[in-house]
Parts: structure tokens; C-alpha cells; sequence
């Protein structure tokens, strides 16, 4: 039975906004950074086989690539109808359902749908040196590349937890045959592949962009990442935090005939990008004020790339304001309480897993550029929502301004 009724229904009675139920995201690896706002008893809510929770998803038409024991649609947003009942369509079906509507006709013809998601990202210990494989490789097995970008919300990073700093690409000198050897010698022991790498200290409040093919091991700052509509890697780190990964990490999206084949596995890395003697000048993303009065302020923090782009809007305290954007886009409120559109808006102190929330919601393009009305309700603190688009945000600055490199 189609679901366009109420799809239709929901949409119209919410001005063009959909509420979004919360989706949390477990691991097999790792340690959960705990910053997320679930509560602590819910960290291992799709038991222990599963690990625990350390992302939360935004926006999702995807389904996360987490093993065989993840639910089909795990990862996937769903539009919240009511807070009377449990009702619910997946956001991938309502897109479906009513393309252009939603997102443009630009992404519809282009993509068929909503082309990105984001996600917060929360580990206590560093990640493992991985790539994200290119467009032409990720096709071989059937996906898609994953270009990605990075913003470290000060709200949510009380603490970094036990590394603040990213390892990225490789160090300018580094020769292929280096990397090669430490590939060779995976299941020998640890071979401290990021030896041969270099970290940049992680700056609140400012962000990186990393290019599909570009090796990197994130720290541990619970980090927002608007990124494609993909969920592939291959790691190059056998080790992290005295954790084995198995080599079955490394080859995982190889094609069977190429899971021994080092020049492949090697390959897999975009390798100019990965030595860039000013990666920083080019990968680095410091936060570009667009608008700032006694109302609300507004900045750019992932731009400058062909794929994804995000903003942070901060309302001031008893502020009302009307905010216009080119193109549709995702949200997540991340301090104070007020309203968004015709929608309660909070950033929650603490959720329980499978609980609904007021603090995300996916605007479609029409009310984007018609504007959304936020009222901050709050005398004393501000309103902040972080606001992620696809690649159709004509707005987005195309470079890093001179004056910020």
C-alpha cells in the first residue's frame, strides 16, 4: 500500500519540513566516546555482537555497510509523523515518492534523490589510517566513492577524548615502495604504517575537506561529517590502540581476484594527493562568516569541493529571524530550544535509544529558498543548528578566501 497519503500529509502540515527520528549507528571496533546525548545504559542497545554505538546519521537514503548482522535499513532516516504515536516512512521512500518537491529537480535529474548524508562521528580512540575509495574503484565492486568533510562542533566536545590529532596522506618524502612494504607485511604484526604519515592538531570550530583516495586516521573529537552517499574503505592500519584489525579490513572492497594484489591495494590511494607538500593550504577548512549581525550569525564550515557543503547557523537569545538557502538541506540542532518552521526545536540533554527528538529535520528546497522562520525562545542562550546540502548549493565558496589560508 503506498505511503504518498501520508507522506503528502506530513509534508504539508509541517510547511515543507520533515521531522526526523534519531538514528544511532553502532560499531564492531572501538570505544564509544559517550558524546553523542544517549543515554549511557543504551551504548550496547543491538547487543554486545554489535559493539556499541558511535555515530549518529543524518539525513540518510543509505543503508550503513556494517556486517551481517545489521538490520536492512540500519542507518537510514525516517520522517517522524507525530509525537502521538510511532508512525514513520523512511525519508529515502518520501524522496521517492515525491522527488523534485523535496530535494529539486536539479539532484532528481542528476542523482535520482538526495546524493549525501552526515553523520557525528564518536570515538574515544583515534580511528584506523583508512582510504575511502575513488569513483572508478568503488564501481568495480558496485558503490560509490566517498568524498567527505570534517567540522569539530565546540558544543559537543567537552572533551577529545584520547588523541586530538589527524593523521593525513602520507609525509611529502615518503616513497611508494615504503607504503607497499608495510601492505606486504599486514598480518606480520604491527606495522605502524602512520610512522610514514603526518597529524594535524585538531582545531574546534574549523574543519578539513578529504578527497576520496586520501589516507587518514581521525582523531578522537567527536566530529560532524557532511559526506557521499557511500560507506566504503579499505584499511591500512593493522593495529590502533593495541586493537587488531584483520586483513579482511584491508581487502574488503577489492574484487576477489585483486585481494592479493598489492599494486591494487597500493592504488587505492590517490598518490599525489596523499604526498601534497601543502595539504593543509589545500584540504584545510577554517569557517567562512557569511552573515553576522545582533541577530543571528551564519558561516560556511565544508565547502569548496564538488560534492558537499555545510553551514552553522547561531540565533542569538529572544531572536526571531527568517533564513533563505538555494537548495535543500539537512539539520541538526546542537544548542538552545525554540522553533524551526512550524517544528519544536532542542538540542536534547539525553536520549533514549529509539526515541523520538526535536533537534533534526530535512527541509525541502522550495521552503529553503523561501526561508524558514527560527525563533530562539531562550533569554539567555543560542540557538545553533548545523545545516548540511549536496553539491547544488550555488552559494557554496568555491576556495578558501586568501585572507584565511
Amino acid at each position: 500500500m503506498s505511503n504518498r497519503p501520508l507522506i503528502e500529509k506530513t509534508f504539508e502540515q509541517g510547511g515543507g519540513i520533515f521531522r526526523l527520528n534519531p538514528v544511532f549507528v553502532p560499531r564492531p571496533f572501538g570505544k564509544a566516546g559517550r558524546r553523542l546525548k544517549l543515554h549511557p545504559d543504551d551504548y550496547y542497545a543491538l547487543g554486545l555482537e554489535r559493539g556499541s554505538i558511535k555515530e549518529r546519521w543524518f539525513s540518510s537514503t543509505i543503508a550503513a555497510q556494517n556486517g551481517p548482522l545489521a538490520a536492512a535499513d540500519e542507518g537510514m532516516s525516517y520522517v517522524a509523523v507525530s509525537y502521538e504515536n510511532s508512525e514513520k516512512f523512511s525519508l529515502k521512500e518520501a524522496i521517492d515518492t515525491l522527488g523534485a518537491q523535496i530535494v529539486g529537480e536539479e539532484l532528481m535529474k542528476k542523482y535520482g534523490g538526495w546524493p549525501m548524508y552526515s553523520k557525528f562521528f564518536d570515538f574515544l580512540n583515534p580511528l584506523f589510517h583508512h582510504v575511502h575509495l575513488m569513483f572508478e574503484d568503488a564501481k568495480r565492486v558496485g558503490k560509490l566513492g566517498k568524498p567527505e568533510s570534517y567540522y569539530f562542533p565546540r558544543q559537543l566536545n567537552n572533551y577529545t577524548g584520547e588523541f586530538n590529532a589527524t593523521y593525513f596522506g602520507f609525509d611529502p618524502d615518503t616513497k611508494p615502495e615504503e607504503v607497499k612494504q608495510r601492505l606486504r607485511d599486514y598480518n606480520k604484526g604491527d606495522t605502524r604504517i602512520t610512522e610514514l604519515s603526518r597529524a594535524y592538531r585538531v582545531e574546534l570550530g574549523t574543519g578539513w575537506y578529504t578527497p576520496p583516495g586520501v589516507i587518514h586516521a581521525p582523531a578522537s573529537v567527536l566530529t560532524y561529517e557532511p559526506q557521499w552517499n557511500s560507506d566504503v574503505n579499505s584499511v591500512q592500519e593493522n593495529v590502533v590502540s593495541g586493537e587488531i584489525y584483520p586483513r579482511e579490513f584491508l581487502v574488503a572492497e577489492c574484487p576477489p581476484e585483486k585481494k592479493n594484489d598489492i599494486e591494487y591495494i597500493f592504488n587505492l590511494l590517490d598518490w599525489e594527493k596523499n604526498i601534497d607538500p601543502n595539504y593543509k593550504k589545500h584540504y584545510y577548512r577554517p569557517p567562512v562568516i557569511t552573515h553576522s549581525d545582533k541577530a543571528y550569525t551564519e558561516k560556511w564550515v565544508s565547502y569548496a569541493n564538488d560534492y558537499v557543503c555545510a553551514k552553522e547557523l547561531t540565533v542569538e537569545p529572544g531572536q526571531t529571524v527568517s533564513v533563505k538557502d538555494a537548495a535543500a538541506y539537512g539539520t541538526i540542532c546542537i544548542q538552545g530550544h525554540g522553533l524551526f518552521g512550524k517544528h519544536f526545536c532542542e538540542a536534547p540533554t539525553l536520549l533514549r535509544f529509539g526515541q523520538q527528538s526535536s533537534d533534526e529535520f530535512f527541509v525541502a528546497e522550495g521552503t529553503a529558498k523561501q526561508g524558514v522562520t527560527i525563533v530562539n525562545q531562550s533569554p539567555v542562550e543560542t540557538l545553533v543548528l548545523l545545516k548540511h546540502f549536496g553539491p547544488n548549493n550555488p552559494e557554496m565558496p568555491k576556495t578558501v578566501p586568501a585572507e584565511l589560508r
